[in-house]
């Protein structure tokens, strides 16, 4: 089953259960999150692989998640503040772009990362992330940490790790975030290997 979906095309990835800090400042964007908010919708996150976040998109990557907006605020300099969190990765089946500029995608649904605990492989990650938590907490807020929760702990650590866009997007395309978390643990012992 598909379904249309507005698309906010980015140079970052969400992963599901990831947060979001969005500066809204283009119209299309505003109508955007408008509807989303009056409708209670989420909008599609995607990886753009060319182009830039203003203006035309090239192509963006064919797995997204979806958005759910949780807060908003106006900001410092007068712009609209989101809040938003990960919620459903996504295959783009096809994405077009409106006369005022939006891009809408026809999606199909993937299924969702099962919930099951950090691999072994990943526990050394689980670990360090457990022993900054401190550092990282108030980017977090009052949520309360889950060092055991595999989906939680990847996308907690592709937020707070300086990770590469497509390596995000591969952790993305996972089946599950066990797997995830393995391909990151490898990489991660790769690069001490060689160091």
């Amino acid at each position: 089953m598909t379904t249309e979906l507005p698309l906010f095309p980015l140079g970052s990835v969400l992963l599901p259960e990831g947060q979001l800090a969005l500066r809204i400042f283009e119209t299309r964007y505003t109508d955007m999150v408008r509807r989303c908010m009056r409708e209670s919708l989420p909008f599609g996150v995607v990886l753009i692989q060319q182009g830039a976040e203003s203006g035309a998109v090239g192509s963006t990557a064919d797995v997204g998640t979806t958005a759910r907006i949780v807060d908003f605020s106006t900001l410092a300099d007068g712009l609209l503040g989101l809040s938003c969190v990960g919620e459903r990765r996504f295959q783009l089946l096809r994405s077009w772009r409106q006369d005022d500029g939006l891009n809408l995608g026809e999606i199909e649904f993937l299924p969702a990362w099962p919930a099951e605990p950090v691999p072994l492989e990943a526990q050394q990650l689980a670990g360090l992330l457990r022993k900054h938590w401190g550092e990282f907490s108030e980017q977090f807020g009052a949520e309360s940490p889950r060092f055991d929760d595999a989906v939680w702990v990847c996308a907690r650590l592709a937020q707070v790790l300086p990770l590469p866009a497509p390596l995000k997007q591969r952790l993305l395309e996972s089946d599950s975030a066990a797997l995830a978390l393995r391909v990151l643990a490898a990489l991660v012992k790769t690069e001490q290997d060689d160091a």
